[in-house]
């Protein structure tokens, strides 16, 4: 039985492997995006606030609205619990764009955007920086990338019945790395070992990072949790870019058609400042029109959010979905998420994705080193170590 699963840990990883690799790096990659940006471009996130008391959100809304052209206009606006962060204020077009403002001073100091690197770290883990088809063509690379990581999974589950010790002197030897009995018994060993370290979060990466890949296996993974699928449930942005849209028909930015001050937005203040109070905790408070969501720090659904309707003439609250109040089939896509990433459980469970992710990039390297140099070895001698990968 163990001679099969060798094979069928060759067979997969020799033609995977490389794929493996990138996806596995390229994920390790994105675990502190937001933290390398923010690092990198400190001119856009922070401010000083100097002693100041932030400007009223119509005020900001409206010297932002001054420096855009005449057809976009702010949908929303987000305010972080860190009085030395800029506000990020969404804009109705291009889709999903945004800019960050001085909330002390209404300056604009950037726009939202992702850093190259991070652009194409993003499509290689993705889709292998391939790009989505128009019309019903197959998206190759979003295809490739959901059998490697299936596949992966397979490697790693042979894995587990060639190399899982069967006593605790061999489990110590396992996990065990070997730095003085030269280069191929360290490979070994950083095969072998890193693979016992980084299997179960590999395993949890790779199962919720499928959901992204075939409708199919969404299926079945959210049954396996008793969610019923939903057509709304996929992992797709059109839903929320249709409302976009919608919302930009009626929310006019700064000003009305007549160029007068829009009203609606002096309620948005009152609204942010009634969350902010029945809400301490919260990290981030997003308010758009007729409709706000509040953030709160936690450990579990990093996506998990608090969100209110009001009426924007008055300003009256008319409706509130708190977060825990929602069924399964609401968490489940932000519990994925946060799983798959490793956010769920705040910096600890971050570094420990990213150390998972970075083992998981090396062991098709040093798996191909391993098989390499035992097809250029001569025949074992009696007595030679026989136990390294075939």
């Amino acid at each position: 039985m163990k001679k099969a699963f060798r094979k069928i840990h060759l067979w997969l990883s020799v033609p995977f492997g490389i794929l493996i690799t990138l996806i596995c790096f390229s994920g390790a990659m994105l675990v502190f995006e937001k933290e390398v940006t923010q690092w990198v471009r400190p001119q856009v996130f922070n401010v000083d606030p100097q002693g100041r008391q932030p400007l009223s959100m119509d005020e900001v809304v409206s010297r932002v609205s001054a420096t855009l052209p005449a057809d976009v206009r702010v949908m929303g606006v987000t305010v972080f619990d860190d009085p030395q962060k800029a506000w990020q204020l969404t804009l109705s077009k291009p889709s999903r764009a945004s800019v960050y403002a001085n909330p002390y001073t209404g300056e604009v100091t950037g726009r939202s955007e992702r850093l190259p690197f991070f652009y194409t770290m993003f499509r290689l883990h993705r889709w292998l920086l391939d790009s989505r088809p128009s019309g019903d063509g197959v998206f190759w690379g979003k295809m490739v990338v959901g059998v490697s990581t299936l596949m992966f999974v397979f490697v790693l589950v042979s894995g587990i019945v060639i190399w899982w010790p069967r006593t605790k002197r061999a489990l110590k030897n396992g996990l065990s790395i070997a730095v003085r009995k030269g280069w191929r018994r360290f490979w070994y060993d950083l095969h072998v070992g890193g693979g016992m370290y980084g299997l179960l979060l590999l395993l949890v990466m790779a199962l919720t990072g499928l959901t992204w890949s075939f409708d199919w296996y969404r299926t079945g993974f959210y049954h396996a949790f008793g969610v019923e699928v939903k057509p709304s449930m996929g992992h797709s942005n059109a839903a929320l870019n249709a409302r976009q849209h919608d919302g930009g028909k009626k929310h006019r930015g700064a000003k009305d058609e007549d160029g007068r001050r829009d009203e609606r937005l002096t309620h948005w203040q009152a609204v942010y400042d009634r969350l902010r109070q029945e809400n301490p905790g919260a990290s981030q408070i997003s308010i758009a029109d007729g409709a706000a969501s509040v953030t709160v720090n936690h450990f579990g659904n990093v996506r998990g959010v608090d969100r209110y309707k009001f009426n924007p003439r008055t300003g009256e609250v008319t409706e509130s979905t708190l977060y825990k109040d929602l069924d399964n089939s609401a968490k489940i896509r932000g519990w994925i998420y946060s799983v798959h990433a490793g956010s769920w459980g705040g910096w600890l469970t971050r570094v420990l994705w990213f150390l998972a992710a970075l083992l998981g990039a090396s062991l098709p390297l040093t798996g191909y080193y391993l098989w390499l140099k035992r097809l250029s070895a001569k025949k074992p001698q009696d007595g030679s170590r026989n136990d390294l990968p075939t």
